[in-house]
């Protein structure tokens, strides 16, 4: 890897076990795919193989500590589900570092792990966060039709995301 190249992270976040919950981890899964990369499994959370380009991970939710991984990269890419609040299907929002009250199911929001990487270590990545439609949110696992259509866009998104970065 080229010290030189900006790095981006994906981050998938939700609760695979609740539907279109786990559409953040489907989607970092269909980008790793995209990359050449086996997907990970429902026990791996992908920090164990940071350290390319492109890295991903997948979290049950978004904790403080994710501040300390998110200092060493340019672009940030969070993925997560919303219920149907957004007029859009799939949201891009871009992300300034902040102390943001917390989303319902999760108990950080990405802009207050942006601000916690920016006052403890003195940097904090551009970000943006793809909010992604989901219809079904029981318990249960594998994605609704309506949500997994979206999965390809999301990436295809991304994948342009991290192009006009240039990084990958």
């Amino acid at each position: 890897m080229n010290e030189k190249t900006p790095r981006t992270l994906i981050a998938g976040f939700g609760n695979v076990f609740r539907r279109d919950d786990g559409v953040g981890p489907a989607v970092v899964n269909a980008v790793r795919a995209r990359l050449g990369r086996a997907p990970l499994d429902p026990l791996d959370d992908g920090f164990e193989t940071l350290g390319e380009t492109v890295d991903t991970v997948v979290l049950h939710q978004l904790v403080p500590e994710l501040a300390e991984t998110v200092k060493d990269y340019a672009l940030l890419i969070f993925v997560d589900a919303h219920v149907g609040n957004l007029p859009e299907a799939i949201r891009e929002e871009r992300l300034a570092a902040t102390y943001t009250q917390p989303f319902v199911s999760h108990q950080f929001h990405p802009s207050t792990v942006l601000a916690l990487a920016q006052q403890l270590y003195g940097h904090a990545p551009r970000a943006v966060l793809l909010s992604i439609r989901g219809y079904d949110f029981d318990f249960g696992e594998g994605l609704s039709p309506e949500t997994a259509a979206l999965v390809a866009p999301a990436v295809e998104r991304i994948l342009a995301l991290i192009a006009a970065a240039g990084a990958g």
